[in-house]
C-alpha cells in the first residue's frame, strides 16, 4: 500500500516550551515595541516566523560535533572539515569563513567593486543591496518581470531576464559591471528558484563579457530541490548533484550557513580565483578574525560542516519544502492572497491585496504583521516599502512592485500543528481586515531600517478605501 499520510523524518527529543500571552499584552507589547516586530521579545512570542535565519533546530550529529569544537587561534580542525565540505558538495576550490552571510557581502563587494560600477541581480536582497552601495556601487535588478506579479504561476521566478541583462551590458559597457549577483533562491521575491536552463544561459552570456557570477547560495539546496522537482530532465537527479551543477555555474559565492546549513550562526565566501582568494584571506583577517576561523568557533564551523551535508538529504530538503507548502495550500484556500507559486523558505502574503484600504505610504505589510501579532502572537516580516529603504540620490522612499509579508518557517522547528494554528491567525485577520489601521514611521535609522524603525498607527485618519 503506498503511503499517502505525510509525517516529518524526524523525532523529537528535546523540548521548548512556549507561551501564549492575552491578546491584551501583545497589543501593549508591539505597541512598546514601536509596533515594528523585530523589537518584540522572543519571549513573548508564541509561534516565531520572523526568519528562517539561524533559528532551525540543529540534529544530533551537529550537536555532538559541537564537543568537537578546537578553539585553536590558527589552523583549527573544523576549519578544514569545513573547507572539506565546501569542496565536496558545492566544488569551489577556496573558501574564507566569515561570522555570518553579511560578512562574506562585505568581503566580495570590497575586493570587486569600484565607486560607479552596476551590480546586476536577480531583485535585491537588503544587506546584499547595501553593502554594494557602501562600496560605491550600484544596484541594477535584471530578474524576469514575472517576478514582480505576486499572481503569475511561472515556476521559475527567479530567473534572470536575458535581454535586460544585455541592454545593461551594452548600456555601461561590460568593463563597468562588477559582477553579476545570482540568488538562489529569490527571497525577495517569495523564495522563487531560478531555473539550471536559464542560468547555464547566462553562463553563456556572461562568459561572452567576461563578467563574473557571484552566487548567493543561502538556500541553494532549496533551488536545487525545486529543480528535481519541477525542471524538466532533472526528476531522476539528487538534489546534492544538482546543487553542485549550480554552483558550477558560477565563479564564487556568499552563504549565511543559518539557512541551508542548518546552524544558528556562521557563513563563508567562496571563490575560485586563486588571486581573490588571496586578497579575501588578507582581508577577512581586518574585518572578521584569522582566515581559518573567520569570526566562528570552531564548535561552530564543525556544525557547518555537518550541516551543509545534511541539507541536501532527500529526505530532510522534501520535508522542509512540504511544510512551507503544507502553509500556503491553507491560505490560498482560505482565499487570502499570496504569492504565486509558493517558493521554499516560507508563504509571501500579498499585503496590499489583503489590506487595499492602505496605501503603500502608510505601510501596509508592516501593519499586517503588527495585526498577526496581535491576533495570534505569530512573530512575521515586512517585505515591502519599508525593507526597500529610500534612494540615495532623491531621498524617496523605493516604491517595490510587491508590497509582502513574509511567514519564514524555521527548519526542523514546528509541526503541521503549529502551521494550522499560523493558517487559523491570518484566516481571523483577514475576515476582519479593513479593521487594521495603517502606520506612520517615527523613527528611521540610516541604514536597513526595517530591523529598528519605530511606527505609530494611524487612528482617526480616513484610509484610501476598497474599489
Amino acid at each position: 500500500m503506498k503511503r499517502t499520510t505525510y509525517a516529518e523524518p524526524y523525532k523529537i527529543k528535546m523540548v521548548e516550551p512556549l507561551r501564549n500571552i492575552s491578546r491584551r499584552e501583545r497589543e501593549r507589547l508591539v505597541k512598546l515595541a514601536g509596533y515594528n516586530t523585530f523589537q518584540v521579545k522572543a519571549e513573548d512570542v508564541y509561534i516565531d516566523l520572523l526568519t528562517d535565519s539561524g533559528t532551525g533546530a540543529m540534529s544530533d550529529r551537529q550537536w555532538a560535533g559541537l564537543m568537537m569544537g578546537d578553539e585553536s587561534y590558527s589552523g583549527s580542525r573544523n576549519f578544514y572539515h569545513l573547507e572539506a565540505a565546501v569542496h565536496q558538495y558545492y566544488g569551489y576550490k577556496y573558501m574564507v569563513p566569515t561570522h555570518q552571510g553579511r560578512g562574506a557581502e562585505h568581503l566580495i563587494a570590497r575586493l570587486l567593486i569600484k565607486p560607479g560600477m552596476y551590480v546586476p541581480g536577480n531583485m535585491y536582497f537588503t544587506s546584499t543591496r547595501l553593502h554594494q552601495e557602501l562600496a560605491g556601487g550600484v544596484f541594477e535588478d535584471v530578474i524576469i518581470d514575472e517576478a514582480h506579479d505576486p499572481d503569475s504561476t511561472f515556476p521559475f521566478k527567479g530567473n534572470v531576464d536575458l535581454q535586460k541583462l544585455e541592454n545593461l551590458i551594452n548600456k555601461v559597457g561590460a568593463a563597468n559591471i562588477a559582477y553579476l549577483s545570482l540568488a538562489t533562491t529569490v527571497n525577495m521575491a517569495g523564495g522563487q528558484p531560478i531555473s539550471l536552463e536559464n542560468m547555464k544561459q547566462v553562463r553563456k552570456l556572461t562568459e561572452q563579457h567576461n563578467i563574473r557570477i557571484i552566487h548567493d547560495m543561502a538556500r541553494v539546496a532549496e533551488n536545487a530541490y525545486m529543480i528535481q522537482q519541477l525542471e524538466p530532465g532533472y526528476a531522476d537527479k539528487t538534489v546534492a548533484a544538482i546543487t553542485k551543477e549550480i554552483c558550477s555555474l558560477t565563479d564564487g559565492a556568499v552563504m549565511s550557513g543559518k539557512k541551508d546549513a542548518l546552524v544558528n550562526i556562521g557563513g563563508m565566501m567562496a571563490i575560485n580565483d586563486q588571486g581573490l582568494y588571496e586578497e579575501a584571506k588578507n582581508l577577512v583577517v581586518v574585518y572578521e578574525g584569522m582566515h581559518t576561523y573567520g569570526g566562528m568557533a570552531g564548535r561552530d564551523m564543525e556544525a557547518m560542516a555537518i550541516g551543509i551535508a545534511e541539507s541536501v538529504d532527500e529526505a530532510h530538503i522534501s520535508s522542509r519544502v512540504h511544510q512551507v507548502h503544507y502553509l500556503g495550500a491553507q491560505l490560498r484556500e482560505a482565499g487570502i492572497p499570496i504569492v504565486n507559486p509558493v517558493g521554499t523558505h516560507g508563504v509571501y502574503i500579498n499585503a496590499a491585496a489583503f489590506l487595499p484600504h492602505i496605501p503603500q505610504v502608510k505601510f501596509p505589510a508592516q501593519a499586517l504583521t503588527v495585526a498577526l501579532y496581535e491576533e495570534g502572537g505569530v512573530r512575521s516580516v515586512e517585505r515591502g516599502i519599508v525593507s526597500a529603504g529610500r534612494n540615495k540620490e532623491t531621498g524617496d522612499h523605493h516604491y517595490p512592485s510587491l508590497e509582502l509579508v513574509r511567514l519564514a518557517i524555521p527548519r526542523r522547528v514546528y509541526t503541521l500543528s503549529h502551521l494550522d494554528v499560523v493558517a487559523e491567525t491570518a484566516i481571523n485577520v483577514f475576515e476582519k481586515r479593513y479593521d487594521v489601521p495603517g502606520l506612520e514611521m517615527v523613527f528611521e535609522p540610516k541604514y536597513m531600517r526595517f530591523f529598528q524603525a519605530r511606527f505609530e498607527q494611524v487612528v482617526g485618519e480616513p484610509q484610501r478605501m476598497p474599489g
